[in-house]
């Protein structure tokens, strides 16, 4: 068990690689006990020199798209290579009951089984961008412990694809061809934001499909303006199921970190996300601490019941709660 007495063990035991101390550290973050946030915290800070040296490669596609069977396969891939492999599966919550299926190790047997693979499935927590909010500390901590290639596999829904491509260096969409989804790949902006995107089930009956639609993702990337100047996305094809064209995806995800790397636009991108990432900390700390006042919480639930019957509309709602806040904070 981690506590003050233990820490130091613990941090010599997972920049050793200690698969336990590293879950057991994995679920302190998670833990949402002010005692534990204060100890994960004082965990993190010793180990982020040992940070950073990761690929960091964010997965998410329409569900069906075989995410899970395409990390199967490409983990393996790379443990063949001598690579060490960290996934943080994030699963949906429940909205009901607040539960998780964490199913992803069953679905990605053999690289479960690797001595040089880790899998941490973890609940979204409802969280609204589909990724769990500890889900950039668990990656640092995966790096600290020696895996050299950390991937985030998404729920997919929503905005999980903004959220994952906010952590991560490459952004991979995995997509499928011959369901319907393909133009809508394109509506909700996925095309944007994505470095690699990848057709999975480049087999049987399916191949002519999965050509068309390549053909169709590549047009439509030379219309768009470049996410980096120095990079143009690139459309492949695979059959996860079959293991096939996986090493092309990771030729790709090759060239890419050389091109970021060799312009520094790589350097340039952690630094706007760790930025970034403290900004969004610094915003729901700073609403945890308002809610812990009395008075506010008072005044902010009797608006509320005032909204709840159409006695305000929520945009003048809103402007009381702030003119509540500008004469007790003096902002």
């Amino acid at each position: 068990m981690i506590n003050d007495a233990t820490l130091t063990s613990y941090v010599a035991r997972i920049r050793l690689g200690d698969r336990v101390a590293l879950a057991q550290a994995m679920t302190l973050l998670e833990s949402s006990h002010a005692r534990h946030q204060a100890l994960s915290a004082k965990l993190l800070d010793t180990l982020m020199p040992d940070t950073g040296n990761a690929l960091r490669l964010g997965i998410t596609g329409t569900p069906g798209a075989g995410k899970s069977t395409f990390l199967d396969a490409f983990g393996m891939l790379l443990v063949g290579e001598g690579h060490r492999v960290a996934v943080i599966a994030v699963d949906p919550s429940s909205p009901v009951s607040g539960g998780s299926i964490l199913g992803d190790k069953t679905r990605m047997s053999a690289l479960s089984r690797s001595s040089d693979a880790f899998i941490r499935p973890v609940p979204s927590g409802g969280y609204a961008g589909g990724t769990s909010q500890r889900a950039r500390e668990l990656i640092l901590l995966a790096e600290a412990a020696g895996y050299d290639v950390v991937m985030v596999e998404t729920v997919g829904v929503g905005q999980s694809e903004t959220e994952v491509a906010n952590m991560v260096d490459c952004f991979i969409s995995l997509q499928i061809a011959g369901g319907g989804d393909e133009l809508q790949g394109i509506k909700k902006g996925i095309m944007e934001m994505a470095d690699l995107i990848v057709i999975n089930k480049d087999d049987g009956d399916n191949r002519q499909n999965v050509a068309a639609t390549r053909q169709m993702y590549q047009s439509a990337l030379h219309i768009l303006r470049r996410k980096y100047p120095q990079w143009q996305p690139q459309v492949l094809s695979c059959s996860a199921q079959e293991k096939r064209g996986i090493d092309a995806v990771w030729q790709s995800i090759n060239a890419f970190y050389a091109t970021l790397s060799h312009s520094g636009e790589l350097a340039a991108l952690r630094q706007r996300q760790a930025i970034a990432w403290l900004h969004q900390q610094s915003e729901d700390a700073l609403l945890r601490l308002v809610f812990t006042q009395p008075d506010f919480v008072d005044a902010y639930q009797q608006t509320e019941q005032a909204v709840a019957q159409n006695l305000l509309s929520p945009r003048a709602g809103m402007a009381r709660i702030q003119q509540f806040m500008q004469r007790r904070f003096h902002i």
